[in-house]
Formats: structure tokens, C-alpha cells, sequence
């Protein structure tokens, strides 16, 4: 069981990283809600003009709840913005809706990395789910049934292709989000730059996913390795 430790040890590492990465995102969020954006439009109305400028009807903008947890869904072609953002009219809110409505325009043009994530989201949430169980299982039979190792280290592999897919998905998204703002003069100047660093932050929490899910996955199949070995 002392690998099953290892594994708890790794993780926590990597957790702290994840909050740390996390409270700097809200950080930047709240510094940058607290700046007005000199066009006035909310984020509701920021997403619209985008989909407009390029030509996608068919997409709705939608007030969701939470706390960042906007997000485009391609199934239903909406694209849920938080309270915040959804009413907000500032640098944060015009930054976050304009990137979510880059996810919109990748999938009216599409964008092949965004159609290879969408693919496997079915096969990643089933993974998810059993990587829980997977793990335990896999611990305690270490050193006896190897095997049910190597299906874990599968489900992880899934899970860890996934969130580096997710990375140039997101990256390119906000490269598009800050052509158009800065194109359509929606926010220029300082504006941009301040869109461009809470973006990059943004950013910065799907970059430390994928190491996360890498590491994690290295240190899963080291394990393994040592249990064939022996």
C-alpha cells in the first residue's frame, strides 16, 4: 500500500498547485470586473456582437449561475455565461464572453481539435467515473493482479489526451476572443492588455490540469513497471 500513499502525496502536490493557479484566476477576475469598459456593453452584449461580426445565427447567449462557469455547448449551441459576466460590463466580463463565443465560432468553423475533444467526451466521462474505483482496486492487487494496473493507467491515459487536446482548444479560443476586441475596438488599450492577462490566467488552470493529469499518469505506470518487474 505504500505506492497507494505515493499516489495520495503526488496528488496533494499537484492539488495545492491547482488552488493556487485557481485563487490567482479569481484574483484577476475580481481586479479586472472592478474596471468599467469604456464601450459600456455587458458580456451578454459583447457575445452577441461577436457571433454577429461572424455570421453564427444559430447560437444563443444564456444567463447561467455559479462562479465561472461559463462555458459554450456545442449539443445545444448556447453559450451559458455566469451572472457575472452575463450582466457585468467590464474588462473580465467583455474578456470571458468573448472567449466563449470563440468556442462558437471554432465549431461554426469546424475547428478539428474541438470536434476531436467533443468525440471523446462520452469515452471521458466513463473514464472519470471509474478512476476512483480503479484506483483502489489497482493498489491492492498491485503486486498480484498487475493488470488491473494497466486498465487504470488506460483510463488516465484517456482522461490526460483529453486535457491536452483541451489546451490549444482553449488557447485558440482566446486568440480569436482578442483579435475581435481589439479589431472591433470593444476594448483597446489598456482594456486589452487587462483581457489579454485575465485570458492568460484563464489559461494557466488548463495548463496545470494536463501536467497534473501527466504526472499522475507517469507515476501510475512507474508503478506498474515496478510490479512487472518484481
Amino acid at each position: 500500500m505504500g505506492a497507494y500513499y505515493g499516489y495520495f502525496i503526488v496528488a496533494g502536490i499537484l492539488s495545492v498547485v491547482g488552488m493556487v493557479i485557481s485563487q490567482r484566476l479569481k484574483s484577476k477576475f475580481n481586479t479586472y470586473s472592478r474596471i468599467p469598459i469604456r464601450s459600456g456593453l455587458s458580456g451578454q452584449e459583447v457575445a452577441e456582437q461577436m457571433l454577429r461580426y461572424f455570421g453564427i445565427t444559430d447560437v444563443k447567449v444564456v444567463e447561467g449561475r455559479g462562479f465561472l462557469t461559463d462555458h459554450y455547448n456545442p449539443a445545444t449551441k448556447t453559450v451559458s455565461l455566469s451572472e457575472a459576466v452575463y450582466r457585468g460590463r467590464n474588462i473580465a466580463a467583455a474578456a470571458v464572453a468573448a472567449h466563449e463565443c470563440g468556442h462558437a465560432v471554432q465549431h461554426a468553423e469546424s475547428y478539428s481539435l474541438l470536434q476531436m475533444r467533443s468525440a471523446l467526451v462520452p469515452v471521458v466521462n466513463l473514464s472519470a467515473m471509474a478512476q476512483q474505483w480503479l484506483l483502489i482496486i489497482a493498489f491492492m492487487t498491485l503486486s498480484s493482479i498487475p493488470s488491473i494496473m494497466l486498465i487504470t493507467i488506460i483510463a488516465f491515459a484517456v482522461t490526460t489526451l483529453f486535457s491536452f487536446i483541451t489546451l490549444p482548444v482553449e488557447f485558440d479560443a482566446s486568440r480569436r476572443a482578442l483579435v475581435w476586441l481589439d479589431n472591433s475596438g470593444v476594448a483597446r488599450g489598456q482594456e486589452y492588455d487587462g483581457a489579454k492577462d485575465a485570458l492568460w490566467w484563464a489559461a494557466m488552470t488548463y495548463v496545470t490540469a494536463a501536467l497534473s493529469a501527466l504526472v499522475m499518469l507517469l507515476y501510475l505506470i512507474l508503478q506498474y513497471s515496478g510490479a512487472s518487474r518484481d
